[in-house]
């Protein structure tokens, strides 16, 4: 047995909590573009001021409704601007979150809610109301619905509760208090809430952000999230988007939207499964032997995975990089272009990436990186970067994440 241990590159909180990352950002960088809201076809850019404005408006609903410091809050939904607001809003009211897939049955959604004693819950439509109705536990005392305005009718019945009511209910977090309840997918009876403090965020987010500093520090740098937030996995993207300063936005229907909103939103890097990668990669194979030109494809894909691999090891001919060249026009720059032409890094997680995959994106100019964790890790527990040693980059989750302790047996 074999422990590995790695400094953190950003200390535990000893003071503080995940709201502070709202509120500090709006008032060192007021203008700051922080998040985008579908608009139409488009986007429309929210700056530091007003995600913290908006978030202390629903959080103001909140206290109103008479949601007490602690209390349990229930969030289901897609993947959606609204799902961040409402995270940051229950903090803010000094609550605890409590996501809840969509895809959830009424079976599931009974234990959660009963397991977890929430209060309320937050739901994305009429049809989630009408399913969580069916299964109301005694303790629940509010639903609302997102598709409703329920951002709207919270921020509007909350316009009686003061600045300083909220800033009280921020101050009662502590880095050790609960931030929130991710229920696991109960592969050895019930699911189980995994209770992660705002410290376990904190840490996880900073040393993440730090550690992949080239993805979320890069100036004008941006991300779209379409992996589902009740995941650890999509929340810690969505907090450590915040934390940088990392300009985010949502896709809530990755089967209809997700390339019509990766085309008009052009991210720098995305978070995503294997399954993704290998759909985009099939596709374009499918697509290219559909119009006979599948022998051109499969030539290109060669090409890409020795380029890559002179990538890694230092050394590429000159023909290599003469026909890497070629077929970056006739091939790779439409892979770009399928993923919104500016993605040139992503993040895998959740499953192994097959490592022709892996190295067939790095050779068209898109660097995956894997990483490994659980939920009771907050996320990433090992992450693949630039600077990993050569030998350690391929087929491996790479190294133990900053601050993590790792033991191989």
């Amino acid at each position: 047995m074999k422990e590995v241990s790695v400094p953190a590159l950003v200390p535990p909180a000893t003071e503080g909590n995940l709201t502070d990352l709202i509120v500090n950002r709006a008032h060192f960088e007021p203008e700051r573009v922080m998040l985008s809201r579908p608009m139409g076809e488009g986007w429309q850019t929210v700056s530091a001021r007003t995600l913290e404005a908006e978030v202390r408006a629903v959080a103001k609903g909140l206290i109103a409704a008479g949601i007490k410091s602690g209390d349990r809050i229930g969030l289901l939904s897609r993947t959606r601007y609204e799902w961040t607001i409402m995270d940051f809003a229950i903090w803010f009211a000094g609550g605890v979150v409590v996501p809840v897939y969509e895809t959830s049955s009424a079976e599931q959604i009974q234990w959660i809610l009963e397991d977890s004693g929430a209060v309320g819950i937050v739901v994305e439509t009429p049809a989630h109301a009408a399913l969580v109705e069916t299964v109301k536990t005694a303790n629940l005392k509010n639903v609302w619905v997102i598709t409703e305005d329920a951002l709207a009718q919270l921020s509007a019945s909350g316009s009686s509760i003061s600045d300083d009511q909220v800033t009280q209910r921020r101050n009662t977090l502590r880095p050790e208090t609960l931030a929130t309840l991710i229920y696991t997918s109960g592969t050895t009876g019930k699911p189980k809430g995994v209770q992660l403090t705002h410290a376990n965020f904190l840490a996880e987010c900073g040393n993440v952000v730090e550690g992949a500093s080239d993805l979320f520090l890069r100036p004008g740098g941006s991300t779209l999230l379409f992996l589902p937030l009740a995941h650890v996995f999509g929340r810690m993207i969505e907090i450590g988007a915040i934390r940088a300063g990392l300009h985010l936005a949502h896709c809530s229907d990755p089967v209809g939207r997700l390339m019509p909103d990766l085309a008009s939103f052009k991210p720098n890097f995305v978070l995503s499964v294997p399954r993704i990668f290998e759909k985009i990669y099939n596709g374009a194979e499918a697509k290219a032997d559909a119009a006979g030109k599948g022998k051109i494809f499969r030539k290109a894909a060669g090409v890409a995975i020795a380029y890559s691999e002179g990538l890694q090891n230092g050394h590429i001919s000159t023909g290599l990089r003469i026909q890497h060249a070629l077929f970056d026009k006739l091939v790779y720059s439409k892979i770009r272009h399928i993923m919104g032409g500016n993605v040139d890094a992503a993040i895998s997680g959740g499953a192994p990436l097959g490592d022709n995959v892996a190295r067939f994106f790095l050779g068209v100019g898109i660097h995956v990186l894997q990483g490994y964790g659980m939920t009771e890790t907050c996320g990433p527990h090992t992450f693949g970067r630039d600077d990993d040693p050569p030998e350690t980059r391929r087929g491996s989750f790479g190294r133990a994440l900053d601050e993590v302790a790792t033991t191989v047996r």
